[in-house]
């Protein structure tokens, strides 16, 4: 499990005391060393892959969307591991998540003869917001100007201005629940949010699930990606999501849905019941539990085979916990005891009672 060593490892350097310069350094060495490695994994993972599909007998596609993912996943780990970064080690951790989202689109521009329109629409929607990603980071880790002492004699103490010359105030930063992406629910308590995305006029786009309390959500038929931030004590029903779920800061919730990536941040207390194509991966998290797909709808078996999710994989229950590495069975998460799990949830008859934000 490179990727989530690599992930853990930045996230878990020792707070460093004033008097040890010389193990700050030693660590930022290691720092940058994995970040180096880290930007050589997915090209190297897709070399690897190539022969072997055929091998295996697994179609064009099939071997196409397992070595996306892999690349998918060290790209979205070196994001990660740039917001870890001391300051001086910026520079050089922009690059190796630059070179990881490279690998990407090169990845995406060598199968696209092959790939069905779908297909190749979804992966280069992926690779999109990767590099949008990646803007950001580079924009929130620029060198702040360094600080230097100035002659004040030469200039008046307090000159006049002209109001139309001023520059504006500076606008405070955004809180994460009003930049996450795409149309949704937020901000609401105690409501049943129901969506049908099949006769949305968004429909196949990205959602967002933001700061409800003890709501009951149900989202019908496909949508490109899911966010999920500060939900309390929620029960979540999706149908299928073409991409990943990012879903962080939830307690006491419940979540049934289909996807082909999770990745949970931040969570206590939950209770997942996932069909997903690669191994969830948890961070920071504590007493999550893990169950097989429990959901149906009219038209879900349509949406799952659409998503590439009508095959189950059993990965719901191969969860990778990036802060867990030792070789024992993490304590942050398990299995839902077969007699405690929830019953298959037929949705069909819920009605659309939204409240779009």
């Amino acid at each position: 499990m490179p990727s989530g060593a690599a992930a853990a490892t930045a996230g878990m350097e020792p707070e460093q005391e004033p008097d040890q310069p010389k193990a700050a350094a030693a660590g930022n060495r290691k720092h940058l060393a994995m970040l180096e490695r880290l930007s050589k994994r997915s090209s190297t993972s897709s070399a690897a892959a190539a022969p072997s599909s055929d091998s295996t007998g697994a179609s064009p596609v099939e071997a196409f969307l397992s070595r996306f993912a892999t690349a998918k996943l060290a790209a979205e780990s070196a994001l990660s591991a740039c917001r870890a970064s001391p300051g001086d080690d910026a520079p050089a951790s922009l690059a190796a998540a630059a070179a990881a989202i490279d690998d990407l689109d090169r990845l995406v521009a060598e199968a696209s003869h092959a790939l069905p329109p779908y297909e190749l629409r979804s992966a280069l929607a992926a690779a999109a917001d990767l590099r949008a990603a990646h803007r950001v980071a580079a924009s929130e880790l620029r060198p702040k100007k360094s600080f230097s002492f100035r002659n004040k004699s030469k200039a008046p103490k307090n000159p006049p201005q002209d109001p139309a010359t001023m520059p504006a105030p500076e606008q405070p930063k955004p809180a994460l629940n009003a930049i996450l992406p795409g149309f949704g629910f937020r901000g609401s308590e105690g409501a049943t949010l129901v969506k049908d995305l099949r006769v949305s006029s968004d429909k196949d786009g990205d959602f967002t699930l933001a700061d409800l309390v003890s709501c009951e959500v149900y989202l019908k038929g496909k949508c490109r990606a899911l966010y999920v931030h500060k939900l309390r004590n929620c029960r979540v029903f999706v149908g299928a999501v073409l991409g990943s779920v990012l879903i962080e800061d939830v307690e006491g919730c419940t979540f049934v849905m289909a996807a082909h990536q999770i990745r949970i941040h931040e969570a206590r207390a939950t209770d997942f019941y996932l069909r997903v194509r690669s191994r969830p991966i948890i961070e920071d998290c504590s007493g999550l539990r893990f169950a097989p797909h429990a959901l149906k709808y009219e038209g879900i078996e349509e949406d799952l085979k659409d998503s590439g999710l009508d095959e189950e994989t059993g990965n719901w229950a191969n969860v990778d916990d990036f802060k867990w590495l030792r070789a024992v069975q993490s304590p942050n998460w398990c299995l839902v005891p077969e007699e405690e799990r929830m019953q298959v949830v037929d949705i069909s008859q819920v009605r659309d009672q939204e409240a779009d934000t």
